[in-house]
């Protein structure tokens, strides 16, 4: 369990006394409980959705002092909810330096894809790598795809919808399945997509599937197409213990028929309902906007 402390500024902070991301990380560095801490959580760092306040001076500032930073094992940066800032709103960094500056991170939490780049990622301890947004671009996912992360065991990628970013197809979460070579992943986490139902089959026939102990899709809009699918391949697969569906537009039979699947432990909380509008039904992931 990481020893951990959370940094992150209210509104009276940065609107009367003028605080950012340069003033706190001044206080980071400056914080006698950082020594000790082996994780650091990110929040608000002030007018987060503004292109000339983003997240850039706290990766500079780790960048910089990394010997500050050098027991840091774990790393969230962007961890606010809509009342912070919505989660398109905000602006990222570049984060290709930090691989090299870190070397001793075990876990990276990134919230937000606007402005983001990941550069070429090259480090040899990660284990966990997950990206929250409302629309992740293929850039990033192909920056990923190309990633050399030997120790990698959890990926969690929010694909969200175009709007708000995501200008991909299935055919790029087949690439990622396919051209990626992480040897230790457990952990698949595909999630919050319009196109559950496709981003299921293609994980389900992806080589990780032999690999992996959880199976997450989530968030997402899975429908029983999709649970077809997982009916039907899954008990091939007696590697996977877990299977995350929270969040999902499954029928109450499909409901039913997932949860007994035998020797695996099936998460189908939060069932939806698509809306029907002008003759035309909809579904709609967890986190866009």
């Amino acid at each position: 369990m990481y020893k951990s402390k959370r940094y992150a500024y209210t509104y009276e902070d940065w609107n009367d006394e003028e605080k950012d991301a340069e003033t706190m990380m001044e206080e980071i560095l400056n914080d006698p409980d950082l020594p000790g801490l082996d994780e650091i959580i990110i929040g608000c760092w002030g007018e987060c959705w503004d292109e000339d306040e983003s997240a850039q001076p706290l990766i500079d500032g780790i960048i910089a002092n990394r010997d500050a930073f050098s027991k840091i094992k774990s790393l969230f940066i962007g961890d606010m909810d809509f009342e912070d800032c919505e989660v398109s709103w905000i602006i990222q960094g570049d984060y290709s330096k930090l691989w090299a500056a870190m070397p001793q991170l075990e876990k990276l939490v990134i919230k937000g894809s606007s402005g983001l780049d990941l550069g070429e990622i090259s480090h040899d301890r990660l284990e966990h790598l997950e990206i929250i947004c409302g629309g992740l671009p293929t850039k990033i996912i192909q920056e990923i795809q190309r990633a050399k992360l030997p120790s990698l065991r959890v990926l969690t990628l929010y694909i969200g919808v175009e709007e708000y970013g995501f200008d991909g197809d299935i055919s790029t979460i087949e690439d990622l399945l396919s051209q990626s070579d992480f040897p230790k992943l457990t952990y698949l986490g595909i999630t919050d997509s319009e196109i559950q139902d496709d981003i299921a089959n293609t994980a389900l026939y992806s080589k990780y599937i032999d690999q992996i102990y959880t199976l997450d899709l989530s968030m997402g809009t899975l429908t029983d197409k999709g649970g077809e699918l997982l009916l039907s391949e899954l008990p091939k697969h007696s590697n996977i213990m877990l299977l995350n569906l929270e969040y999902h537009f499954l029928s109450d039979e499909m409901m039913k028929k997932l949860e007994n699947l035998d020797g695996i432990d099936v998460n189908v909380d939060d069932q939806q309902e698509a809306d029907e509008y002008d003759g035309e039904t909809y579904y709609y992931p967890m986190l866009t906007e």
